[in-house]
């Protein structure tokens, strides 16, 4: 027999009403992805306050592109999480920003004409090719030259995270990554203009190497002593994989939020909803889990406003 939940009830928004007050309003609504919206938070809120639950965030690059990179940053200032999963993209834009400007644009426009004016079009993000390409070849190959006259010979990726951290300034969410001991892992580093520039310093400095394996000590360090683990997922892909594939070695995820706008009909990861993942042993069964579809430059801001509300309204210990 098919159990009812509670009656459904109009959202009430009152004068001055905060974040936290609309979200949970928006608990009672019944539908549709309203109720995400709630889950959503009360899982954030409780795998924040778990102080035995060891925190995941991932992402993929893009959003770093727009101003969600602020909340990204914030989330690293405030130690949120205690590791970081992304992509090479995050990277580039993350230190492009840090030392130019992107502009805003629209999904509309002319990419041809984009391409004679030298400007590369993410979205509704324009980027000129003058804060991306050269721009990030410069700053790598002086950064990693200064490490290598230091006399490092090898790098993880969590290492060169940690080296664009270290010089770039508080604009950055890989300073606040860096500044705050955060490991910053990426497991397609190749995939993106950071990851070709090293191979690019590999060519000029024998004896110098990238080693990835080195990242899987990391995380090997930190899942195996875990007691309890979560998750805030942003979009799909290598990103969310690599967070659900090494919580497996734990029993999965005790609390997973995965917001995306990917569909889940071609079999893809990206589409696939955490409920999926308890199947492979990557998300607990008893989890606390909920699966947003929002594009999360719209609903993570909210998110993430209602939550750090929340964390402050708790009784002081």
């Amino acid at each position: 027999m098919v159990e009812a939940g509670p009656p459904v009830r109009d959202i009430d928004i009152r004068e001055g009403a905060s974040p936290a007050a609309i979200i949970a309003e928006m608990g009672g609504a019944g539908g549709f992805g309203a109720t995400g919206m709630a889950a959503g938070l009360d899982i954030l809120h409780e795998m924040s306050t778990d102080s035995e639950c060891l925190r995941f965030l991932s992402f993929v690059g893009a959003t770093v592109s727009t101003g969600l990179r602020g909340v990204l940053r914030d989330m690293a200032r405030r130690k949120m999480f205690d590791v970081i999963i992304t992509t090479c993209g995050a990277l580039d834009h993350d230190l492009a920003r840090s030392f130019a400007d992107y502009n805003a644009g629209s999904f509309t426009m002319d990419d041809a004409e984009l391409a004679g004016q030298d400007i590369h079009r993410l979205g509704s993000v324009l980027v000129p090719s003058s804060s991306y390409g050269t721009l990030i070849e410069e700053k790598m190959q002086g950064f990693l030259g200064a490490e290598y006259e230091s006399g490092t010979r090898s790098v993880s990726t969590a290492d060169v995270t940690r080296i664009i951290g270290e010089r770039t300034g508080e604009g950055s969410f890989l300073h606040w990554a860096a500044k705050n001991s955060i490991p910053v892992i990426v497991p397609g580093i190749m995939d993106g203009a950071v990851g070709s520039q090293v191979w690019t310093f590999c060519q000029g400095h024998p004896g110098f190497s990238l080693d990835i394996v080195r990242d899987s000590e990391v995380l090997s360090g930190l899942v195996f002593g875990a007691k309890r683990s979560g998750a805030l997922m942003l979009g799909g892909g290598i990103s969310k994989h690599h967070t659900l594939w090494w919580n497996q070695y734990r029993g999965g995820l005790d609390y997973a939020l995965y917001v995306t706008t990917a569909d889940e009909h071609d079999g893809s990861l990206s589409g696939a909803p955490v409920r999926e993942a308890v199947s492979w042993g990557k998300v607990a069964r008893g989890a606390r889990q909920a699966t947003l579809r929002a594009e999360a430059t719209v609903a993570v801001p909210f998110l993430y406003a209602a939550l750090l509300e929340r964390l402050a309204s708790r009784p002081q210990a």
